[in-house]
């Protein structure tokens, strides 16, 4: 099991299953929206995903066609991006998640766009855009 909250505890979650896909992504809207050099993400079933408490307190961002970006609407912690084009999956941002929970390989997207002050030495997979593009 899987647990994570946002910075005031009003929102908590649950993730019933592994975590299947771990992503650090440099576009320009993640930086913006997390206030970082990347944003982190742990792709997650759906289904596997559950609110605790909170999820009144959840606000949405339609950052793009294809990308709705959830976060708690009093402390502004980022808590998953949900995908027009993958409606069984919901990447939760890393920085929420307690713990330590097991993850695969990281890969790293949109590097074609990364923070040009943050030098970048972090191993695994990097692709300009998308993995499939």
């Amino acid at each position: 099991m899987i647990s994570g909250r946002c910075e005031c505890h009003r929102v908590r979650f649950q993730i019933d299953g592994e975590i299947n896909d771990y992503s650090h992504c440099h576009c320009s809207q993640c930086r913006r929206l997390h206030g970082a050099a990347f944003a982190s993400f742990a792709g997650v079933e759906r289904t596997a995903f559950r609110y605790l408490s909170g999820e009144s307190d959840i606000s949405s961002y339609a950052s793009s066609d294809s990308h709705q970006r959830l976060f708690c609407k009093h402390c502004g912690s980022n808590i998953l991006v949900e995908l027009s084009a993958e409606p069984d999956a919901l990447y939760v941002a890393m920085g929420v998640i307690e713990g330590n929970p097991k993850l695969p390989p990281a890969y790293h997207i949109f590097m074609g766009s990364k923070a040009p002050w943050y030098e970048f030495d972090n191993g695994g997979e990097q692709y300009d855009t998308f993995p499939d593009e």
